[in-house]
Formats: structure tokens, C-alpha cells, sequence
């Protein structure tokens, strides 16, 4: 019968040159009786050189064995169906080297005589991807495990802060005209605390919950977007930690400065990252880039907490597709910081409150916050000689302006 391939060499040809994929086509005897030329550029062979071979030629030598009672068995059966499912094929190059393969199977009968088409996609790219996602899987895995390390630590200071809150407020009950002012801090403190690390507790625990269940390797994307959950409230809870540290630092006088020399670039582009990550919906940051020249001599851990703190709430009080405009400006001897939004506005009744510690804005409440941010930004720069003020409209935006003074030591 392998004439019949041959004698209609013309009509064949039209249709396996048609096909992209290799394909084969095999007797009873796996002899290959017909081929195309995808399938010899894929195995390596010259035109022609398959013809007349057995298949086995194209089977890695391992596997031949094994091969045969599984071709005797499908050749039975006769049903189109897609070979190895559930374990991985190889097909062997003229030159040695064996690759990944998926093939399907095709049945049919010409004259009495039955014959096996075999459609042959070579996926090597596609095994090296999979390989690659299940790196990054495990990599993946690791962060998971290091931000839930990082996460404990962050409760456990949390622990050690709210016994030094509550010690501090003990001693303060014993002045009788505070008293109730104490005691409606305390309630408001402790409140405040539950709310604000229960509410990220609980979608850190969702999100490590549900990236467990995504174990295929098409379901990645989904992998991602719950990492990035966990990644952005770790971040969340571990700036309120630092919020909670440096009021308690600034009440005991305990705030040591660290001076030195540094490049402003360093600070703003650390900002801008930290901050890229909190970012809603088509919202963006523009700011300059053009600073590298320009040196400062400050504490750079509180400026970069400074500036993130501002820049964070204007985020936060931005609604999506908004512009936060971030500008730099040097006015000898101080340099000036402007970071505007174009969110709720704080309310004209609030606004001489805003700096106030826990305060937080009527059309604020809503959100997420700590309302001690700009109170530890206000005493941070009276501390350091400077000043912050603000000019906002209630649902047009706000504009803070930070003022430092510019310090070089070379």
C-alpha cells in the first residue's frame, strides 16, 4: 500500500505541506509511509531520508521498548485521541538530541488497509516557560514565607508598643484634671489599633489562603495578584508600626537625629518606589528627576518618612485616574517640597485640626488611617527648623507644602 502514497504523491503533498506541524503517516508495521516537510526539518532528516524507515527512528532509543505495545494497542482501538497524556514525550533528532514533543493520533483506512497519522508539535518553548513559572513559583513561595516571618515581627512590636502605650497612659491618669481626656484617648487608641491591623490581617490571611489554592501553572497570574496583596499590607502595617514608634519616641524625647550628606535623588526615588506600589487604579506620579546634583545634610531616615507620609496620603485620598504632581524647588537657604492631589479636599471646619494627633478629616473617616501621620511630619520638621502648611478644596485637591532648611556639608 505504500504505493497508494506515492501514486497520489501530488495530492498528498498539497495537503501535508498545508499543515504547519509535522506530520507522519505509518502502516501497520510502523513503517513511515508518508511525511511532510515540517516533520524533516523538525527531526533533521534530508527530503526523502524518513521514507521506508521504521518509526522508532524518530523515538528515543529508551523508549523503544515500551513504544511498540503501546502502538499495537492504539492500532487496535483505532480512535483518534492524544498521545502521553499525563507524562512527557520526546521525540529523537538525527543529530542525538532528544525535545519535547505533543503529539496526536489519527486513524483512518484506505482500501482495506489501515494506517496511523501522527501530527507532531514540537513544544521545547513551552516546557522552558513552564519551567521557568515553576522557578518562580517556588521563588514565590520563599517570599510568602519571609513576608509571614516579617509579619509576626511586625505583631510583636506592635504587642511591645501597645504595653508601652498602656503603661505611658497609666501614669498620666494620676493628673485628675486629665482624666477624661485619657480615658477617650485610650478608647480611641485601642479602637483605632483593632481596626487598622485587623482589616490587613485579615486580607493577608485571605490572600495566603487563596494562593495555595492556585497550584497550575496557568492560574499565575492569579498567584500574583494575591502576593501583591499580602506585599502592600505588610507595607501598610509596617508603616503604621513606624507611626506608632516615632510618636512614642517624640513623647519621650528619645528622638536622636542622624545627620550626614547624602544625595536627595537617594530619598525621592525611594519615595516614589514605596509609593508606586500603593497606586490605585490609573493613577500616576510625576516628579522631577533632574536632582542628582543636589546634596543635602539631614536625617535622611526622616525625610524619606516625612515626604513618603504626604506623598502616601494624597494617594489615599485620590480617587482613581488622578495626577499626584510632586515638585522640588531650591529658594536658598531652604528647599521647598510640593506635593499636590486631586482628591476630596479636606472640609473648611476641619482644617484647623489636621495636625492635631488621631484627627481625622469628616470626609475621611471612611478610610483606612491612623490620623498621627501629619502630626508626626508637623513635629519632625519643627524639630529640624522646618515648616509645613497646606491650602486644600474640599473635592478639588490638596497642596502640602513642606519647608527644610537647605544644609550642605561637604
Amino acid at each position: 500500500m505504500p504505493n497508494l502514497f506515492h501514486e497520489n504523491e501530488f495530492v498528498f503533498n498539497v495537503l501535508f505541506e498545508a499543515v504547519s506541524e509535522s506530520v507522519i503517516v505509518v502502516d501497520e508495521s510502523q513503517t513511515i509511509v508518508a511525511n511532510n516537510a515540517a516533520a524533516e526539518k523538525m527531526f533533521g532528516y534530508e527530503k526523502g531520508q524518513l521514507q521506508n524507515q521504521h518509526l522508532n527512528i524518530l523515538i528515543p532509543r529508551n523508549y523503544h521498548a515500551g513504544h511498540g505495545a503501546h502502538f499495537n494497542s492504539f492500532y487496535k482501538k483505532s480512535s483518534a485521541r492524544q498521545m502521553g497524556s499525563n507524562q512527557d514525550l520526546n521525540g529523537a533528532h538525527k543529530n542525538g538530541h532528544n525535545f519535547p514533543v505533543e503529539v496526536g493520533l489519527n486513524p483512518f483506512e484506505i482500501e482495506g488497509e489501515k494506517y496511523v497519522m501522527a501530527i507532531v508539535i514540537d513544544i521545547t518553548y513551552r516546557k522552558n516557560s513552564e519551567n521557568k513559572i515553576r522557578e518562580l513559583n517556588t521563588l514565590l513561595e520563599g517570599k510568602i514565607s519571609e513576608r509571614t516571618t516579617e509579619l509576626n515581627k511586625t505583631v510583636a512590636n506592635l504587642k511591645s508598643e501597645i504595653e508601652k502605650r498602656v503603661k505611658a497612659e497609666s501614669k498620666l491618669r494620676k493628673a485628675l484634671k486629665k482624666e477624661k481626656e485619657l480615658n477617650e484617648l485610650k478608647t480611641k487608641f485601642l479602637s483605632l489599633v483593632s481596626h487598622e491591623f485587623k482589616t490587613p490581617l485579615s486580607g493577608v490571611l485571605n490572600a495566603a489562603v487563596l494562593v495555595g489554592k492556585y497550584k497550575k501553572t496557568e492560574m499565575q497570574d492569579k498567584r500574583e495578584k494575591h502576593l501583591l496583596t499580602i506585599k502592600n499590607k505588610v507595607h501598610y502595617l509596617d508603616g503604621i508600626l513606624n507611626d506608632f514608634l516615632s510618636v512614642e519616641r517624640l513623647e519621650s524625647g528619645r528622638v536622636n537625629y542622624k545627620f550626614s550628606n547624602f544625595k536627595l535623588s537617594k530619598v525621592v526615588n525611594e519615595v516614589i518606589y514605596n509609593a508606586n506600589l500603593m497606586l490605585k487604579s490609573g493613577q500616576h506620579i510625576t516628579y522631577p528627576k533632574d536632582i542628582d546634583n543636589i546634596d543635602v545634610y539631614q536625617d535622611e531616615k526622616i525625610l524619606e518618612l516625612m515626604l513618603s507620609n504626604v506623598l502616601n496620603n494624597a494617594i489615599k485620598y485620590s480617587p482613581e485616574n488622578t495626577k499626584i504632581d510632586f515638585k522640588i524647588k531650591i529658594k536658598e537657604p531652604i528647599i521647598i517640597f510640593k506635593i499636590k492631589d486631586e482628591g476630596i479636599g479636606i472640609p473648611l471646619s476641619d482644617q484647623k485640626h489636621i495636625f492635631n494627633r488621631y484627627f481625622r478629616a469628616e470626609n475621611a473617616l471612611t478610610n483606612q488611617g491612623t490620623g498621627i501621620g501629619l502630626n508626626i511630619v508637623k513635629s519632625h520638621l519643627e524639630s529640624l527648623g522646618g515648616s509645613i502648611k497646606f491650602e486644600s478644596i474640599e473635592n478639588e485637591g490638596t497642596t502640602f507644602i513642606i519647608e527644610l532648611p537647605l544644609i550642605n556639608k561637604k
